[in-house]
């Protein structure tokens, strides 16, 4: 029930089940993971399959998920009946997933090409390897989809059936929160390389701050969300899994945060559809496999027009296509709407290019 746009729990036994649940600190998400195994290990990611449901016939070329920096990898995971990798296990699609882990002091050199040469190539050859060299579907979140992009422009020879891009802005002028930012760099800026220089990267604590800042509105407002919520189960396990996913935030490494400070701050080269990578240029333009694009109409780190900016840049795919869904920079993707929006619009993708 709602009054003037406050809803009002009516469910009483659920209500008195929830709070006293929550009082006793009983767990109301189910975050235990979806059973996978590591098939992988390579350059500094662990390359995860999922293991198929028994009785399910497994169909369609294997699926490939991109986390970003920072950001865990249990994003696509994030808790039972809620979960994108267990969405497509259950239809049958062969699921895999690449784990970066945790960012060390030790990483600070490491930066994009690391990861556009190195990282996501290997994983996408190790999860084709699995299936007698089939060709890929390839799905990042933010940075995530950066990564996936780039690494499918650079690297034409690699088995791809597809790439997507889930929640990643490549026009920065389009964020609000970095406009804000501006003119603290204009300020202070000449001190920002010989901080992350000296720290080695950013500490997981600074990246979960910001994560937060994003979404403040909706930080402030949780408890009062939760009392109007107190009836709805689903919900309230929704914001107990958000809860450990940015407990689990990484730090980022020295030089990608680097090269993401200069790109994002000062040139906003991601904009143009090319970027300098291991001494040559790397264009989107040259990405010959379809493109699909998903953008959270809520988003606020990656609002919309910044993420469909991608759509003007991969010139050469032969198809490109759009889902907008309601739902944050990680509501989009595993969201509770994400169920009825991005994941059947990305299954639809993939099934139509699958063969």
């Amino acid at each position: 029930m709602a009054l003037l746009g406050v809803r009002i729990p009516r469910d009483l036994g659920a209500l008195v089940e929830n709070v006293g649940d929550k009082v006793r600190r009983r767990p109301i998400a189910d975050l235990s993971r979806t059973p996978r195994e590591i098939v992988e290990q390579g350059p500094g990611f662990a390359l995860y399959r999922y293991v198929p449901v028994p009785g399910v016939e497994s169909h369609g070329k294997p699926v490939l998920f991109i986390p970003p920096l920072a950001a865990p990898a249990l994003a696509f995971d994030l808790r039972r009946t809620c979960s994108v990798v267990e969405y497509f296990v259950a239809q049958g699609r062969p699921v895999y997933l690449a784990d970066y882990g945790p960012v060390e002091f030790r990483h600070r050199a490491q930066g994009f090409e690391h990861w556009i040469d190195s990282v996501v190539p290997a994983a996408i050859r190790a999860t084709s390897a699995h299936h007698e060299g089939d060709d890929v579907h390839v799905a990042g979140w933010s940075l995530g989809g950066i990564f996936t992009m780039f690494t499918a422009a650079a690297h034409p020879e690699l088995p791809l059936a597809g790439v997507t891009a889930v929640a990643s802005p490549f026009d920065l002028r389009e964020v609000p929160l970095l406009a804000l930012a501006r003119p603290i760099d204009r300020t202070v800026g000449a001190l920002v390389g010989p901080a992350y220089r000296a720290m080695g990267g950013v500490p997981a604590w600074m990246t979960r701050a910001a994560f937060q800042i994003s979404a403040l509105d909706k930080y402030l407002t949780k408890p009062f969300a939760m009392l109007m919520h107190a009836d709805d189960r689903d919900f309230l396990a929704q914001l107990e899994a958000v809860d450990e996913f940015m407990d689990s935030m990484y730090a980022y490494p020295g030089r990608t945060f680097g090269q993401l400070y200069h790109v994002v701050m000062r040139s906003n080269e991601f904009a143009s559809g090319s970027m300098e990578i291991a001494g040559r240029r790397v264009y989107l333009g040259a990405i010959d496999v379809p493109v699909l694009v998903v953008a959270g109409t809520g988003d606020t780190l990656a609002p919309e027009r910044a993420v469909t900016r991608l759509l003007e840049l991969v010139v050469g795919a032969p198809e490109t296509r759009i889902i907008r869904a309601a739902g944050g920079h990680l509501g989009v993707l595993t969201g509770r709407g994400a169920r009825h929006a991005t994941w059947p619009g990305l299954q639809t993708f993939f099934s139509d290019h699958d063969s």
